[in-house]
This record gives structure tokens, sequence and C-alpha cells, in this order.
């Protein structure tokens, strides 16, 4: 396997672990780094905490459908949109670039762009309740 067929193939499982809600360790560096477009830079636990977080505001799977993806060295792009039944019954659907990089066959960073209006209007009045559902 070529290091960009690598690359694709740990870009396929991140998204298949987001839509399960959740980012295991073996796919990310003990130092990995996550960036959101309304919430910036962030350490590898907040980043997988957020993935637990929008797995809780949704009442199945959010679905990904990747549209491109392109690896050059150390990095892949990929665009995607993803689709999902919120648990308030509303539909969310948004629009991303995804911008991951690649260290020993591990995922090192990723950053996530994405329409942030979509996110406010849709996610935030749902978060205080999902935050509480995880808790337990």
């Amino acid at each position: 396997m070529t290091i960009k067929d690598r690359s694709y193939q740990l870009a396929r499982a991140y998204f298949d672990a987001v839509s399960q809600g959740d980012l295991p360790d073996d796919l990310l560096t003990p130092d990995m780094t996550g960036w959101i477009t309304t919430g910036g830079a962030m350490d590898k636990a907040r980043y997988q905490d957020l993935v637990r977080l929008l797995a809780a505001m949704c009442a199945g799977p959010l679905t990904f459908t990747i549209h491109s993806l392109t690896a050059d060295e150390d990095r892949v792009v990929a665009e995607a949109d993803s689709e999902g039944l919120l648990i308030n019954g509303e539909t969310y659907r948004n629009t991303y670039v995804f911008v991951f990089r690649i260290r020993d066959d591990r995922i090192a960073s990723v950053a996530e762009h994405y329409n942030p209006l979509v996110a406010q209007e849709k996610l935030v009045p749902l978060m205080k309740d999902a935050a509480a559902r995880i808790a337990g």
C-alpha cells in the first residue's frame, strides 16, 4: 500500500469513527490536535469529547459523503457533506473541508472548516442537553 493510499484509508477511517460517535486513540497520534471553525484549536482529549458531544446531539449516526480526497506529502484534504437526524427531530446537514496531517500512520492533526451558521442554528441549542446525556 502506498503512503497516499494509507493516508486516504486514515481519512476514511476518521469519517467512519465520527459517524459512530467515537474517535479512538489508535487512529490518532498521542499529541494530536484539532481545530474547528467555531472553536479554534484544541488538544486531542477535547476534540474527542466534541465528537462524542456531536453524537449525543444526533438521534442516529451522522453520515458523511466524501466528494474528494487529495493527498500530498503529510496532508490529506477531504471535501465532504454530512447529514443526520438530531435529537429534536430536525435534519442536520453541513458542508466541510477537512485538512488532516498524517504522522507515523496516524492522524496528527485535523482542521474542520464548515458553515458556522448551520452549526449555530442547529447544534448550539442542543449542546446543554447533549452534554447532560454524556455525563449520564
